[in-house]
């Protein structure tokens, strides 16, 4: 059986409240802080004009719990990112019970009502897995939706309560530190060991940040983030805590990335985006990993540029995001493969020699057609929309790690516009989040692959 998932983040619509405000206490403020104003508010940007106003603060109200206990989680660190993957907010703790309130920036209409912004939420927690991790998304928060709770503007619905998957990490350190640049907020920190990422953070609008889950260790400590180059960091790692470090980041030396996509039999998709993620995050068998705040380019059709691009290794990754549109899984033909690159330092552009060739997905049915759903079947059925010249399809499912856990090759199907698959002898852990993804292939000379579903649909959260 499959419902709608209760108490997980990524699988809820936003549920829309009324906003509310207070009016404004002085002109004479500066924006982004207090100063100015007089005591609980806070002095915030007003729509249409150079001046800020004073303000009751807007927070984003909480719980981070355990998915598999639903029990909170103490010492969650919760911070408010943008549409563009940049951080605006200062981190916040979360209590015994998992309970946070985070207060974030909003710019004020002329009446003095917050105005509409979406934001999202990252979370990490000793032991868990950060949220969000690729396939599960984090849906957006609507700052506007802010309604007065006992004379405080509060945001909290289903998107505000964030659950977590236990990593198995016990006992490893934490590195706490700061970016020292002019802008140091929403920068991704890497903590490589042997050249992959053990684990990652995101700094704060005040450049500071804590890895945690690293084990102890030589530890190669860095950081990306559009328009800025992080000088690295090389440290051993000691439990509980490796503290004081300072990365620190420059506007010169970085490069712009070009190449082009192109769209053939899009099933009326006409545009998608190109992201660069880490290549210490990327996760081969499941193509994903971590993309830094604007390394980015949509809406892309034709040709692309990502500028500010720091030194790093990265894989670039064509319709990742959900666009019904994904990489063409073709690799007999050019265009289709995986790209890996470098931007050295010192290097000012890196143009990729071959067009991405992206092609129409094909549609998930169930579970998982929009967002993350329950399933408490023991042995569940995955349905997707048949594709119209294959000779079958290959379909294979992960767990929230990227692990593969089955895989089986599916018949074609006629007379029918969907094909259903049932994993008879799953052996599925409660609490868990899994993708299933299909791939169509034709099996004339060799097996040839045409299309495959979303890279980030059909997710499901088992709970027997």
């Amino acid at each position: 059986m499959v419902r709608s998932a209760r108490l997980v983040a990524v699988s809820l619509a936003i549920s829309a409240i009324a906003g509310c405000s207070s009016p404004p206490a002085t002109t004479s403020c500066t924006v982004g802080s207090s100063a100015g104003c007089a005591a609980g508010q806070t002095c915030e940007q007003v729509e249409g004009s150079a001046d800020g106003a004073c303000y009751a603060p807007v927070t984003v109200d909480g719980r981070v719990f355990d998915l598999a206990t639903t029990d909170g989680i103490e010492g969650a660190r919760v911070l408010a990112i943008d549409a563009n993957g940049a951080a605006i907010s200062t981190v916040v703790v979360s209590g015994i019970d998992g309970a946070y309130s985070l207060p974030v920036a909003a710019a004020r209409d002329a009446s003095g009502a917050p105005v509409s912004r979406a934001i999202t939420l990252r979370v990490d927690a000793a032991g868990y897995q950060t949220f969000p991790t690729a396939p599960r998304t984090a849906l957006p928060i609507d700052l506007g939706a802010a309604a007065d709770v006992d004379g405080a503007l509060v945001v909290r619905n289903a998107a505000t309560d964030v659950g977590l998957l236990e990593n198995g990490v016990v006992g490893a350190a934490r590195i706490e530190g700061r970016v020292d640049a002019l802008e140091p907020g929403g920068v991704l920190v890497v903590a490589e060991q042997g050249g992959a990422a053990v684990a990652t953070a995101v700094s704060d609008v005040d450049g500071n940040f804590v890895v945690l889950d690293v084990p102890n260790g030589a530890t190669h400590l860095t950081g990306y983030r559009a328009g800025l180059r992080i000088t690295p960091v090389d440290l051993t790692v000691a439990a509980p805590a490796s503290t004081g470090v300072v990365l620190t980041g420059a506007t010169d030396g970085l490069a712009t990335v070009t190449g082009s996509v192109n769209i053939v039999d899009g099933g009326g998709a006409s545009s998608t985006s190109v992201i660069l993620v880490v290549e210490s995050t990327f996760v081969e068998n499941s193509a994903r990993g971590e993309a830094p705040a604007g390394l980015r380019a949509a809406p892309v059709s034709g040709a692309f540029t990502i500028e500010g691009v720091p030194p790093g290794r990265y894989v670039v990754l064509a319709a990742f995001e959900n666009d019904r549109l994904v990489r063409d899984p073709d690799t007999s033909i050019g265009g289709t493969t995986i790209v890996h690159i470098e931007v050295m330092p010192g290097q000012t552009q890196v143009d990729l020699p071959e067009s991405f060739k992206v092609t129409g997905a094909l549609e998930v049915v169930s579970p998982g057609a929009s967002t993350i759903e329950i399933v408490s079947d023991a042995a569940p059925t995955f349905v997707w929309v048949d594709d119209s010249s294959e000779d079958g399809y290959e379909l294979v499912v992960y767990d929230a790690f990227g692990t593969l856990v089955h895989s089986a090759d599916v018949p074609r199907v006629t007379g029918s516009a969907h094909v259903s698959y049932t994993w008879t002898d799953a052996s599925l852990e409660p609490g868990m989040v899994y993708q299933f993804r299909a791939t169509s292939f034709h099996d004339r000379t060799g097996r040839v692959y045409i299309s495959r579903t979303e890279d980030l649909l059909g997710v499901f959260q088992f709970e027997p």
